[in-house]
């Protein structure tokens, strides 16, 4: 249900700036809202790097659907202010505040079932990111919005054949220069992937374990001199590994 900004106050709800990633699109084609996906039930950030909400977001959603999808598929992730898009008419803050600048990733891990594995132990490699570009001083989340809730990857065409989970993530880094304020937005898509790719990870991370609350992407001041979210300029490091080459 979406309510109005006057309901929400009236009722003392909370108005955040925050995001959820909730549908899968594939090749253009917009598989709906939820399906395939483990999406939290509300858009609050992870802020501990240690807790068990690192790998999809808190417990929520989980749909008993695996989407199909074949090595070298143009992919797109869609996040929006509350599950259904905006929080209300014109609001502002979907699909986030455009204060909560930083990058946008994706990983994968593979799994038996991916409508059943639990996110437990699971060996993630990072596929896609879209950081900081020092030209523009655009961030990711910039080029999301822009793109009306959307990012845009392909699915590399090396990745192997079988069932995945496919993590996608916002970092916020409005608040990142205290340790613990960094804002982590997760989900979880379930696909199954076709093709010929023969591509094994030399190496895998963790979730939780993958990032440390002082990492440089993370423990980090964005706002140049000028007091714009610019990072004054300069390449910005982001969290994780790299991503991977086929």
């Amino acid at each position: 249900m979406k309510l109005s900004l006057a309901s929400l106050l009236t009722y003392g709800l909370a108005v955040e700036a925050h995001t959820i990633f909730q549908k899968l699109s594939v090749n253009g084609k917009d598989n709906g809202q939820l399906t395939g996906i483990r999406a939290p039930n509300n858009n609050n950030p992870v802020q501990d790097v240690n807790s068990g909400n690192m790998v999809c977001g808190q417990s929520g959603s989980k749909s008993g659907s695996v989407i199909n999808v074949a090595a070298g598929d143009r992919l797109g992730t869609y996040w929006g202010h509350v599950i259904g898009g905006a929080q209300f008419a014109n609001d502002a803050d979907h699909p986030i505040a455009r204060s909560h600048k930083g990058p946008v990733i994706a990983y994968l891990a593979k799994v038996d079932n991916a409508a059943s594995a639990s996110t437990s132990g699971l060996k993630w490699f990072k596929i896609w990111e879209d950081g900081f570009d020092t030209g523009s001083r655009k961030w990711g989340v910039d080029n999301m919005i822009s793109n009306q809730g959307w990012t845009y990857f392909n699915l590399p065409s090396c990745i192997a054949p079988g069932q995945y989970l496919l993590r996608a993530e916002i970092i916020a880094l409005h608040s990142a220069n205290k340790q613990g304020q960094a804002q982590f937005y997760q989900s979880c898509a379930q696909i199954n992937v076709s093709g010929s790719g023969t591509f094994t990870p030399s190496s895998t991370v963790s979730f939780p374990g993958a990032y440390k609350a002082n990492d440089p992407g993370i423990l980090v001041s964005i706002y140049g001199k000028t007091g714009q979210p610019d990072n004054d300029g300069k390449p910005y490091t982001i969290p994780g590994p790299k991503v991977i080459s086929c």
